[in-house]
Order: C-alpha cells, then sequence, then structure tokens
C-alpha cells in the first residue's frame, strides 16, 4: 500500500473524529491537541507499514 493512500484514509479518520468530538461540545482547544497527536501517529505508522525493506548484500 502507499504512503499517500494511508495518509489519506488516517486524515478522513482524523477529521471524522473531530467533527464527532465537536458534536459532543469538547473544547476546540482539545480537538485540536487530539488531531496533532493523531496525525504524528499516522504518519508514524504509516511509515512503518510502508517502508521497503533493506536487501541483504
Amino acid at each position: 500500500m502507499s504512503f499517500g493512500i494511508y495518509l489519506v484514509g488516517f486524515a478522513l479518520l482524523i477529521v471524522g473524529l473531530g467533527i464527532g468530538a465537536n458534536m459532543m461540545h469538547m473544547p476546540p482547544k482539545w480537538i485540536g491537541v487530539a488531531a496533532i497527536v493523531l496525525t504524528g501517529l499516522g504518519i508514524l505508522s504509516g511509515v512503518a507499514k510502508t517502508r521497503q525493506k533493506d536487501s541483504q548484500s
């Protein structure tokens, strides 16, 4: 799976969770904190899942 597709899917997840948190009247400051943390986790897991294995010489 490509890194770009993985990040687009993760971005949709973050947006959906942010909208849900907004509908639950969560303070915007904490929605922003959660979005930043989830973005970092998405990048880390996307790199780990789409990384090419090193060739053994």
